[in-house]
């Protein structure tokens, strides 16, 4: 598949190329399925929220949440700058490998598994601390730094309170997770319209490393969970962010909460464009379960890691972190 230029992107395709089809056992089935009404949508400014939160945080892993206090106009101008940037010619969007810039963009070189392409264009780059990270992001769009700089601010602010909503709907001291964690990665996804969703995939079934993650997905569907061993979408809520546990939370809760495989689809006609924002702990946090959640009833599930060694053991992100880390501090 040629490189795309400024006329024909790399998707333009009546049928799907060879190397985007997945073998048959990992095509996704049944993408006609309702959209999941049990996912909670949760409004921050009432009074349950906490127990709503941690009830969905148990159950399902996953919630939405809206009077969440980003303005809209951060979350619009967000979106718009990385639509410029999937927009622009490739030569613009270098920084496949980051050595100076401290920012990966893949196209149609983003391999997802034995040699099969996922259906998505990515961009991927840290968060902190924002003022070392800001001037590695792209330099193109102009203001794309100062958009998604702005951005990150709210959502740090954003995640911050969740954290500590479920901190207490745990039992946990205030501060026990904000005092070891950050939005440390951002990681935006540019799905385009794809000739037959049956065959493709835009990101395989995973469970992400984090503590907990945010995802805008403006108005488009694709975000799948899976719940009680079927696949259920996940519906677009205005102006919502899709918060779901990581697997660092469930280790720290001993169980108590859920961190779920989930995946995207294409679609036929849809082009979809997301923003996930990973908060994970301090590299040289060792996670391990709270001790007020563990007593002789409920014995420790998990033994304790440094959180950076979690992520070299796993490959929770590839060889992307260890690559971001040589460009911080080079």
């Amino acid at each position: 598949m040629k490189e795309d230029t400024d006329s024909k992107k790399w998707f333009n395709v009546e049928y799907v190329p060879k190397d985007y089809i997945f073998p048959k056992e990992e095509r996704p089935e049944n993408l006609d399925t309702p959209v999941c009404d049990s996912i909670p949508v949760i409004d921050l400014s009432k009074s349950k929220s906490v127990e709503t939160i941690l009830m969905a945080s148990r159950e399902l892993g996953f919630f939405q949440v809206i009077n969440h206090g980003i303005p809209e106009k951060i979350v619009t101008d967000a979106m718009s700058v990385l639509k410029e940037f999937f927009d622009m010619p490739s030569k613009d969007r270098t920084g496949i490998v980051p050595h100076k810039k401290g920012y990966i963009y893949t196209n149609s070189t983003d391999y997802a598994k034995d040699g099969v392409h996922l259906w998505r264009e990515n961009i991927k780059h840290p968060c902190h601390p924002l003022e070392e990270c800001i001037h590695l992001w792209p330099e193109k769009p102009t203001r794309y730094q100062e958009v998604i700089g702005a951005y990150l601010k709210e959502i740090q602010k954003l995640s911050s309170r969740i954290l500590e909503m479920i901190c207490e709907g745990l039992g946990l001291e205030p501060g026990y997770l904000e005092d070891t964690s950050e939005v440390s990665l951002l990681s935006s996804n540019l799905y385009p319209p794809c000739p037959d969703p049956s065959l493709t995939l835009g990101i395989l079934p995973h469970q992400d490393p984090s503590l907990i993650t945010l995802l805008y997905q403006g108005n488009s569907t694709g975000l799948q969970v899976m719940k009680d061993s079927q696949w259920i979408n996940v519906g677009d809520f205005p102006n919502a962010f899709v918060v779901n546990i990581g697997n660092q939370l469930e280790i720290i809760s001993n169980g108590k909460l859920r961190s779920i495989k989930h995946r995207v689809v294409t679609s036929t006609h849809e082009t979809r464009i997301s923003i996930a924002t990973f908060v994970n702990p301090s590299p040289d946090c060792i996670i391990e379960p709270a001790k007020v959640l563990v007593n002789e009833l409920e014995p420790s599930r998990y033994t304790a890691s440094q959180y950076k060694e979690y992520v070299k053991s796993s490959k929770a992100y590839g060889d992307y972190t260890v690559a971001i880390q040589n460009a911080l501090h080079s």
